[in-house]
């Protein structure tokens, strides 16, 4: 069994600076390529793009703005930065809300190991305190605020491609807006996503809910303890055979009917079918995430080992482990 060494980063970056300036010069070339895979034409306008952001998220403009300067004030980098309408892409990911004793939201993150950001961000962008998993930049994966709110996504299922923006973005903005479940659904009642996804919630309070978003559906909201990578019949039999979405999810709701709690649940996330260790096929799971939101933290998972991450103690630095595939 071959061992792939994945190394995550925890950067304390509070509302954008050198640390975020480096960061970008490091990464650049690799998103200029991704951004302009089918021309540059084929992506929006800076004015399109930044008439969106004032239209949808005006709370975010003034730290796009700053992160564009940070940048260099590029034309490309301010677009992609935006997230209108950038290009496609896909990925597996289960989730799963536990109730046995303190709530908590549980996470897989199936991707491609070349193309992910690594990252663990600890910001104060836009004066929420936010400890989430990065990508493209300044959008999230999955994270928690300061007022308890936790969020993760799934891909749904569906390759349909709308108008709308990168899903990452729409998490920053909100865990940078939002305090509980109810508020974060209406925010995703209005913003636009260009591709297919669900967006599970977990609050300080205990409350709950699973919002299936798309560019060609309005959002349904639904109480499903356990979400992968369907939404229902529509367009999504194809993806979630390859990615035995049903298969995981049968698994964890197994798990959560059986003792239910915390260690049984994250012990199937650590476990086929839910582990995938296909890393070599693009489609490996790169961690498993435990978020708390009444004990403010995040546990970073891996079969053999564990990184937390919280308000309290955030600890920047690096923390490597083997991912092996077979």
């Amino acid at each position: 069994m071959k061992a792939l060494p994945l190394t995550m980063w925890a950067l304390a970056e509070g509302a954008g600076g050198d640390a975020f300036a480096q960061r970008f010069a490091a990464t650049w070339p690799a998103y200029r390529a991704w951004f302009g895979q089918a021309g540059d034409a084929a992506r929006p306008s800076f004015v399109h793009a930044r008439a969106a952001l004032r239209e949808h998220m005006p709370e975010l403009v003034p730290t796009w703005e700053r992160l564009c300067a940070l940048a260099g004030g590029g034309d490309q980098a301010a677009r992609l930065l935006a997230h209108w309408c950038p290009p496609p892409h896909l990925s597996g990911c289960s989730q799963a809300v536990v109730r046995r004793g303190e709530p908590v939201l549980v996470r897989n993150y199936d991707y491609d190991l070349r193309h992910f950001d690594a990252t663990i961000l600890h910001t104060t962008y836009a004066g929420a305190e936010v400890i989430g998993t990065g990508d493209c930049l300044w959008g999230l994966l999955d994270g928690l605020n300061g007022d308890g709110l936790a969020a993760s996504l799934t891909f749904g299922g569906s390759r349909t491609v709308g108008i709308g923006f990168g899903i990452s973005i729409v998490m920053r903005y909100l865990l940078e807006t939002c305090r509980t479940v109810d508020e974060a659904v209406a925010v995703l009642e209005r913003v636009p996503v260009h591709m297919t996804y669900n967006v599970t919630l977990l609050d300080r309070s205990g409350a709950s809910a699973t919002a299936y978003v798309g560019p060609d559906r309005p959002l349904v909201r639904v109480d499903a303890a356990v979400v992968t990578n369907h939404q229902d019949a529509r367009q999504t039999d194809e993806f979630a055979r390859k990615s035995r979405s049903r298969d995981r999810e049968v698994a964890l709701q197994a798990a959560l009917a059986g003792d239910g709690d915390e260690d049984a649940v994250v012990r199937a996330f650590l476990a086929p079918p839910v582990y995938n260790r296909n890393f070599d096929r693009q489609f490996g799971t790169l961690y498993t995430a435990v978020i708390r939101p009444s004990a403010g933290c995040v546990d970073y998972r891996w079969p053999s080992s564990l990184w937390r991450q919280s308000f309290d103690g955030f600890t920047p630095g690096e923390h490597t482990v083997p991912l092996r595939s077979g």
